[in-house]
């Protein structure tokens, strides 16, 4: 995402939070491929008894210095509710299970409550 884009995260999908962690790191520009492994950047699971688990992350960027994250383990959420925002220039890398079926192409433009991603 650009510095100029808005930057809140949203819960990918209904159900508990299992896990929840911030990991400290590096503030590499969020498009390098080692962004996700080295970067600042917090690491959500959510499982509902439908989909599975969704694993997504939120990662600074090189401008972004700040990621606010409120997912709680063992918290009930809802898909599209509030789960965070990362201020400026940053990357969500979302995880999912390998039966679902991509919604959104390449280098496509998402639109955070709006672009369907996957489907079962």
């Amino acid at each position: 995402m650009s510095p100029i884009n808005v930057h809140v995260t949203r819960y990918p999908i209904s159900g508990k939070i299992l896990f929840s962690k911030y990991h400290p790191g590096k503030y590499l520009v969020a498009w390098h491929p080692k962004s996700s492994e080295e970067n600042e950047r917090t690491t959500i699971v959510v499982e509902n008894s439908s989909v599975g688990k969704i694993l997504y992350r939120q990662i600074a960027g090189a401008l972004a210095k700040r990621i606010v994250n409120y997912a709680k383990v063992d918290e009930s959420v809802k898909q599209g509710a509030d789960a965070g925002f990362i201020k400026f220039g940053s990357r969500v890398d979302i995880f999912l299970p390998l039966d679902m079926k991509v919604k959104v192409s390449l280098n496509q433009k998402a639109k955070g409550g709006t672009t369907v991603i996957a489907e079962l």
